[in-house]
């Protein structure tokens, strides 16, 4: 279908001006006569001008999904054109404002921004999914940055949840591993391609920047995507985890968007759709997560309920892809079932060798000395000032032991956040997995919050979660020594 300015379509849509052009379809700006508001109009062209059924599929997807960030279907319609032919079209919301991949083009995004849009993003994927449809084609040319936010568009390639493909579709830097393969329509395609959008706001490249099916291939092959760097750790993690070239190791898109949620509301950072998409601010503001999702870092640290996110549920109980082991590489044997109520066993090397921290996990290298305190002999304390056995008052022969003996200690708050830190730096090392950290987190800020200098509970967790293999022996060290700072706040208290 060829139409022209001017035309009258279904004797009801004024075509006013063409507004984008792809390779399947066109969409004008249009006038409804019946209502008397302007609207968006989307047209099938070319080869695909005659397949109803694209349309059809796009218009039905999109009606079904109730979310802020989808935009609204009008109507859809088929008409006969001027030569003869049947034709399809649907009628949706007009909205204002450039695509991501226009914004990207000019640099990447600061990491709040970035974290902003791929959160909306996987909200509305969260919704999808939940209704049985994957969108398939999840780029930032089909992300349209308004003053409501972020929107995803174009569903005309969505498939329901397990059907079969017809034919590989889809932009290849951003088509996850198992469709060249012909795995069925899954939600994980579409939280790789969430993957992949992440990495390229926060870096302004794609990980795999190859234009064919068999270049995308073979670079895959070559080894894992690289880590964005300047964004916080726990927001790479999940980069890196939605590139996961197992589906199972990915998350769901409820989860990634719950992790995005939270990251963004533990530094405090919550830009404005507006600031993020840099169009005109006349349009209706929508309330979505982004409005009801501020929280400030105080209040994240001390509630036990940090996590919850601004749907209204926190983080799922059960997330199958964290169940995985890590890959954790250490010389070390598992550590042997301690007795019942007994301190956990340590290996009988462990004060003489340090295991050196996993590269690129920005994890503390100084060693800890029986961290559980289960050493036969304790370690020689260092001289201090006072009273010696002849009666006279020593001072230190060690000035670096009394400038640190001197040193503020942190207040229970900030020995939590150093806590949390090291957890966040863990996830992004793959030092330990996500539930895990979650737990811990969660544990110890309860613990904090009700006063208890007793954090014994939080220190067999570490050594439980060690023996299971999913926790770092490096990072166990770092948490256990962040821990005793913890107690000596409270107990300070």
């Amino acid at each position: 279908m060829n139409p022209r300015e001017g035309e009258l379509l279904a004797r009801r849509y004024e075509l006013q001006e063409r507004i984008a052009t792809g390779g399947m379809s066109v969409v004008w700006r249009a006038f409804d006569r019946s209502l008397h508001r302007t609207v968006a109009i989307k047209l099938l062209a070319g080869p695909f001008s005659c397949d109803r059924e694209i349309i059809r599929r796009e218009a039905r997807a999109a009606a079904r999904l109730v979310h802020p960030d989808v935009i609204e279907v009008y109507d859809y319609g088929e008409t006969v054109t001027p030569g003869g032919r049947l034709a399809a079209y649907v009628v949706m919301r007009l909205l204002d404002g450039p695509s991501l991949a226009d914004r990207i083009a000019s640099g990447p995004l600061p990491w709040p921004e970035a974290v902003t849009v791929a959160g909306r993003l996987a909200g509305v994927l969260s919704a999808a999914h939940a209704q049985g449809i994957v969108h398939c084609d999840v780029t930032p040319a089909n992300v349209l940055l308004t003053s409501d936010g972020a929107k995803l568009l174009d569903f005309g390639i969505a498939a329901p949840a397990g059907s079969s493909y017809e034919e590989l579709s889809g932009t290849p830097p951003y088509v996850a591993p198992e469709r060249l393969a012909g795995a069925p329509a899954d939600p994980a395609v579409d939280v790789y391609a969430l993957g992949v959008v992440l990495f390229e706001m926060l870096t302004g490249r794609l990980p795999y920047p190859e234009t064919t099916w068999e270049d995308v291939a073979a670079a895959r092959h070559h080894g894992p995507a690289p880590v964005p760097q300047g964004a916080p750790e726990v927001v790479a993690g999940l980069c890196r985890a939605c590139l996961s070239p197992d589906p199972a190791r990915r998350p769901t898109s409820r989860e990634a968007a719950a992790v995005l949620r939270s990251a963004c509301a533990r530094e405090g950072t919550h830009p404005a759709p507006s600031s993020v998409a840099g169009a005109p601010k006349r349009a209706r503001r929508v309330h979505g997560w982004s409005a009801r999702a501020t929280v400030t870092a105080g209040a994240l640290l001390l509630s036990g309920a940090a996590l919850t996110v601004a749907t209204g549920y926190g983080l799922p109980d059960a997330m199958p892809w964290m169940a995985l082991p890590l890959p954790i590489s250490t010389a070390e044997p598992a550590l042997p079932a301690s007795p019942k109520g007994s301190p956990p066993a340590t290996p009988a090397n462990a004060s003489s060798a340090t295991p050196s921290p996993r590269p690129g996990s920005g994890l503390e290298s100084s060693p800890v000395s029986d961290p559980i305190g289960t050493e036969k002999n304790p370690p020689v304390e260092p001289p201090t000032s006072g009273p010696g056995r002849d009666g006279r008052t020593r001072e230190s022969a060690d000035p670096v032991g009394r400038e640190a003996a001197a040193a503020p200690r942190p207040t229970v708050e900030e020995a939590v956040a150093e806590f949390n830190d090291a957890l966040d730096r863990g996830l992004a090392g793959a030092s330990i997995r996500y539930d895990v950290a979650l737990d811990l987190r969660q544990v110890l800020t309860n613990l904090a919050r009700s006063g208890s200098g007793d954090l014994e509970q939080v220190r067999v967790k570490l050594h439980d979660r060690r023996r299971e293999g999913v926790l770092a022996t490096d990072l166990l060290r770092v948490l256990d020594r962040h821990l005793g700072a913890v107690e000596n706040a409270l107990r300070a208290r």
